[in-house]
């Protein structure tokens, strides 16, 4: 950590200088808590499919992708099966009896999950790092990346020490072949009042012999793309976090239109939206940034694939899908 270029001897910081803090008055922002009239929550069940016959089938793209929810995505690239930001709890909180609860169950549990080859952690945040997850998957053997700092959390959670690796940006590892390299990415950390920005954070590309894939965990829209681009693309599929979005905190969340605008200084190519429609993070109706999404898509002719939740599909191989959540 203290090597870090991103650590500046107490915490870690964003190059662009920019913090945390909301931007702005943010009276406003307690108003529309309070009395706003957004549909923050599904009126009735959302569709799930169910994977598990369709993981038993060849992947025969090389790249197979099942989104599980939030920013929880199964990915199958040549052969090697990675997990990215496991959140199976009913809640993104601290506490089991309050805070964000998922608006769905999910499509399959971890114990159901086909063996997996890594995990791959993007930092501390509830919404990302689960603790009935990690304490689940501490008796499995899969190896764990993530930032620097975050092991301390894993270690606590039961995690051994030898499974688990912690990068810095532009820092790899390979794991049998599948190599894994920790990003930038504009955002913050913390789980409770006196640890924030005391573990890094990090977006990540996944490359086998053959693919490569983006997955941005959580950030705001940087200059730094266009280098991550220029330097590990083109990407088959670029995972970027669309949801949980308000202008007041729009430096450390993109939302629908700046993921737009990422995704091209990251080279185009596929994009799937995650980060929406499984928790209340934030102050738009559930649906608000898919739909968003979809609309500015469509007027950029951006190729945008919005898969039900467990849908198990091979991206090249695929239509833009109907919007299930209308």
């Amino acid at each position: 950590m203290r090597a870090s270029k991103q650590y500046d001897g107490s915490v870690f910081k964003n190059p662009t200088g920019l913090g945390p803090g909301l931007q702005g008055n943010p009276l406003p922002l307690l108003g529309e808590f309070f009395f706003g009239d957004a549909k923050r929550q599904p009126t009735g069940p959302l569709p799930i499919e169910r994977p598990h016959e369709a993981w038993t089938q060849k992947v025969s793209s090389g790249l197979r992708v099942t989104w599980l929810g939030h920013s929880t995505v199964l990915l199958e690239i040549d052969g090697f099966r990675v997990l990215t930001d496991p959140v199976f709890g009913d809640r993104a909180s601290p506490l089991t009896f309050a805070g964000p609860k998922r608006f769905h169950p999910v499509p399959a549990t971890l114990a159901e999950l086909p063996e997996l080859d890594l995990v791959v952690l993007s930092h501390d945040h509830y919404d990302h790092l689960c603790r009935p997850t990690m304490e689940a998957l501490a008796k499995l053997t899969v190896p764990i990346v993530t930032s620097l700092g975050v092991g301390a959390h894993l270690e606590a959670m039961g995690v051994a020490a030898d499974r688990i690796t912690e990068l810095d940006w532009e820092e790899s590892l390979e794991v049998k072949g599948l190599r894994i390299t920790a990003t930038p990415c504009q955002h913050f950390s913390g789980r409770g009042l006196a640890d924030r920005n005391s573990t890094l954070w990090s977006s990540w590309v996944i490359a086998s012999a053959n693919r490569k894939v983006f997955f941005s965990g959580d950030t705001g829209l940087t200059d730094q793309f266009k280098a991550i681009g220029a330097k590990h693309g083109p990407f088959e599929l670029v995972m970027l976090e669309v949801g949980a979005f308000h202008p007041s905190w729009g430096a450390i969340h993109l939302g629908p239109e700046n993921a737009l605008k990422a995704f091209q200084m990251l080279g185009g190519g596929t994009l799937l939206p995650v980060h929406w429609g499984t928790f209340n993070l934030a102050l738009h109706a559930w649906s608000e940034p898919a739909e968003t999404l979809v609309t500015l898509a469509q007027a950029q002719q951006v190729r945008v694939l919005t898969p039900k939740l467990g849908s198990v599909f091979e991206p090249s191989q695929v239509e833009r899908p109907t919007p299930w959540w209308r």
